[in-house]
């Protein structure tokens, strides 16, 4: 049986670093452990709901290639190309894993938005403003935190499912 290997090492966000720097060093740290959650797991473990929720750490990789694209692709850099998973007309298509997509074949979409995301963030200025149509005016820097707050939560949620999946409690 096949198992998972994320192709991203944690890298330790630099410990002094200017803002721009830390910001991407710790979302880069928060993007690999998301995929570190995944290590030596089968498609099916990954794909495993252990909550009532449509939660899994499938789920969680395609959710957040999907939260990369609307911050990144959408939002910063203003491209129109149509959304993973069917986004916004379908409603969870990020977690209802019903297209047969491999955890590998998601793992590595998800990393490619990364690193488009990381080609988007090295042509703008923190106080770059743009427009979300919910939110309304924001600075890309906000746009980061948001990020790294969407990461930190969807970390721990990954930790818990680990956790009910095979013990794992640390990767």
């Amino acid at each position: 049986m096949d198992t998972y290997k994320s192709p991203m090492n944690r890298v330790e966000p630099p410990l002094i670093a200017t803002e721009r720097e830390a910001l991407a060093g710790w979302l880069d740290y928060h993007r690999a452990e998301l995929l570190s959650k995944l290590d030596g797991l089968t498609d099916e473990q990954a794909d495993r709901r252990v909550v009532p929720s449509l939660n899994t750490l499938h789920g969680l990789v395609r959710h957040l290639t999907k939260v990369e694209y609307v911050w990144f692709m959408l939002i910063i850099e203003g491209s129109d190309e149509p959304a993973p998973f069917g986004w916004p007309e379908r409603v969870d298509g990020d977690f209802l894993l019903d297209d047969g997509e491999s955890v590998e074949a998601d793992a590595a979409r998800f990393v490619a938005a990364c690193e488009r995301s990381r080609e988007i963030f090295a042509r703008v200025d923190l106080d770059d403003v743009r427009t979300h149509r919910r939110i309304g005016e924001l600075d890309v820097r906000w746009i980061m935190i948001h990020m790294l707050e969407e990461y930190a939560q969807h970390n721990g949620h990954a930790d818990i499912l680990r956790e009910l999946i095979d013990g794992t409690t640390q990767s």
